[in-house]
Parts: structure tokens; C-alpha cells; sequence
């Protein structure tokens, strides 16, 4: 499994990583980006299962890629979860409308992103170390 995580913060990358461990994807391939375009460049090249993206960021935020990936045929059933505390319900709206399979609300925590995975993608081992929020 390939997963892209996607942040201007690397401190936001390095915890979404932690997080993705904890729920249970530790043997999961997990590349970072900067920004949308750094994410675009590496999904051109490997396919990837998912894509946690922020999405405000400088050069090209998470709308942008969101659009370009459901736009492709070639990445159009990639999942893409948006990260973001920005809590507008009608950005969230529009999101899952452009093809988002969920937008996940800051701070972000191992549990919330297994629920959020669960089903969907299927764990590399079971859940260790975290605590319901």
C-alpha cells in the first residue's frame, strides 16, 4: 500500500504519518509532499492507494489537486481524504461533491483516521497504542 501525505507543514506531515503508524498502517509505503504539484509529480510517476491532503497550502492546494485527480481517468478512483481546519460545512460539501471520500476536521487523531479508513482501505496490522478520543 502507497499513501501520500500532503501539507506545507512538515510538522503536520510528520503527525499524520504517527497517526496512519498507529492506526495500523505501519508497513504502508508513505510519501510526503509539500504541496499539490510535489503530490501530483509523484502520483504521475507510482500509483498510490490514498491521498491525505491539507488544503491550504502555497503553489497548489488541496482543491486544485483534489479536481485534477477526479478529472484524470487514470487517478479518478484514487481516495483522497482532505485534511483541514478550516470547519465550513459548505466547503466540506463541495469536496465530497468533487469526489472527496471524507474531509477529516484538525487535529486529527490514530482513531479518527482508522474509523475513517476502516473498511475502506485495509489495515497492514491491528490498531496498537491509541486511545479513543
Amino acid at each position: 500500500m502507497r499513501i501520500v501525505i500532503v501539507d506545507d507543514s512538515a510538522t503536520a506531515r510528520m503527525f499524520i504519518r504517527r497517526c496512519l503508524e498507529i492506526a495500523g498502517f505501519r508497513e504502508a509505503e508513505i510519501i510526503e509532499a509539500e504541496n499539490g504539484r510535489q503530490a501530483l509529480e509523484t502520483i504521475r510517476r507510482q500509483r498510490v492507494d490514498l491521498v491525505l491532503t491539507d488544503l491550504t497550502m502555497p503553489v497548489m492546494d488541496g482543491s486544485t489537486l483534489l479536481k485534477w485527480m477526479k478529472s484524470n481517468p487514470e487517478l479518478a478512483d484514487t481516495k483522497v481524504l482532505v485534511v483541514s481546519s478550516a470547519g465550513n460545512p459548505a466547503k466540506e460539501k463541495e469536496l465530497l461533491e468533487l469526489g472527496a471520500m471524507a474531509v477529516l476536521g484538525k487535529p486529527v487523531s490514530p482513531a479518527r483516521i482508522s474509523a475513517l479508513l476502516q473498511g475502506l482501505l485495509p489495515p497492514q496490522s491491528e490498531p496498537k497504542g491509541w486511545d479513543d478520543e
